[in-house]
């Protein structure tokens, strides 16, 4: 595991310079069923691999492992665990899982609350030397007060803040977004604002602060708005959305728990703002939010199953396919996204490590064959284009497609 302090754009193309694609990453139009390109190894600022404490969804060992069959050769995991990672002597133990289990780079978030419970912040000066950032995830930070203190301390240890961005107050009970489909289905509603909300007053305390921010998994207009906006400003931001958010929109719900995530899949306006965000560097990351659960947990429909779906292994192949294919971004543009734009952002090496993919080639996906423990995906069945021969990580092969397919 390596996690450089700091690095630059320059520095990492200086670092891919023998291993540049062998296509075109300005074509928009790529269709060549006999297209091998070689690229960086990509990297997720936000996986849960559920270690220690929820081994029965996803193990540090599945979890990398379905990263590298993905091409990523870097993950950054999030700190709702048990025991949360909220102090030196609790990292240690989820460090050391990562130590005898990952087979790529696994960096850890430190939480930024003790016990994710927003009630006081954690030992963030004993976590520094190891954590990737620090972040409450899957809980938004309530407190206003205690957000503007950690983004001081966080500032202070030269330390980003990726928030998830949720005003519980909004929530009432919601479960899907508060759109036409709930409306139409009898289903209770989760509005935009409890994402939107929480990002005007954390950007407002960032500038406030001069603290390095990240917003996670942004999944409608407003959040682009504002960030758009604060970008424009000088504050110190980025932010990420996730492959479903730029696909899929809540006209597409089924009543099944592949379908449930938090955020929500929001209105087809919305999706349409983020990709116009992610072409014109608004979103500055792809990240999946890999979120594995128990096949039992997820079968409890819409209203019932966990949130959360997993992505690792189909992140590029579906927006490959639905937005570079398409004409609507660039494939150097994707690649930034997943590579470049990460890793320059969090301060990630690249080393030697890069993967190999066949573009013209399809698949369905087919979660029974993932290597994550996660099953549920709402591209299930799905035909998307991309198939990963190989991932390389420092020199060493991770993840090979066997000649048999």
């Amino acid at each position: 595991m390596r996690v450089c302090t700091k690095v630059t754009r320059a520095e990492l193309g200086e670092l891919f310079s023998s291993l540049r694609p062998r296509i075109d990453l300005s074509d928009t139009s790529v269709s060549s069923t006999d297209k091998i390109a070689v690229f960086p190894g990509f990297c997720d600022v936000h996986v849960h691999f559920r270690e220690p404490g929820f081994s029965y969804k996803e193990t540090i060992a599945t979890g990398s492992l379905a990263a590298a069959r993905g091409g990523y050769t870097a993950v950054c995991a999030m700190p709702n665990l048990n025991p949360v990672p909220d102090s030196r002597e609790h990292l240690e133990e989820e460090l050391q899982l990562i130590r005898d289990g990952a087979v790529i780079d696994v960096l850890p978030y430190g939480a930024l609350t003790v016990g994710e419970k927003g009630e006081a912040l954690a030992d963030l000066e004993g976590m520094a030397p190891d954590a990737a950032a620090f972040s409450d995830d899957g809980r938004g930070v309530q407190s206003e007060s205690l957000m503007r203190e950690a983004m001081i301390r966080a500032k202070s240890l030269g330390k980003i803040v990726a928030a998830h961005c949720e005003d519980n107050s909004l929530l009432r009970g919601g479960y899907i977004h508060a759109g036409a489909y709930a409306a139409a289905h009898g289903h209770r509603g989760i509005v935009s604002e409890s994402e939107w909300g929480p990002i005007a007053r954390d950007l407002r305390l960032a500038k406030e602060t001069g603290c390095a921010y990240h917003v996670c998994h942004i999944s409608c207009r407003e959040s682009v708005e504002l960030i758009r906006a604060a970008k424009a400003e000088g504050v110190d931001v980025t932010c990420e959305t996730a492959p479903h958010y730029l696909l899929l929109d809540d006209s597409m719900l089924e009543e099944d728990g592949r379908f449930k995530m938090n955020p929500p899949l929001r209105s087809a306006g919305d999706r349409e703002a983020l990709v116009e965000a992610l072409a014109d560097g608004t979103v500055d990351m792809i990240a999946t939010d890999h979120a594995p659960h128990s096949a039992e947990e997820k079968a409890r429909g819409l209203e019932k199953s966990a949130f959360g779906i997993v992505g690792l292994e189909t992140a590029f192949p579906a927006l490959y396919t639905g937005l570079v294919k398409t004409g609507l971004i660039s494939l150097g543009r994707l690649i930034e996204a997943f590579a470049y734009a990460p890793r320059e952002r969090f301060g990630i090496g690249l080393g030697e490590s890069y993967t190999v993919w066949d573009l013209g080639e399809e698949f369905t996906v087919d979660p029974a064959e993932f290597l994550s423990k996660g099953r549920s995906t709402p591209f299930e069945g799905r035909r998307f284009s991309g198939v990963c021969l190989k991932t390389v990580w420092n020199g060493k092969t991770v993840w090979e497609r066997k000649t048999n397919g």
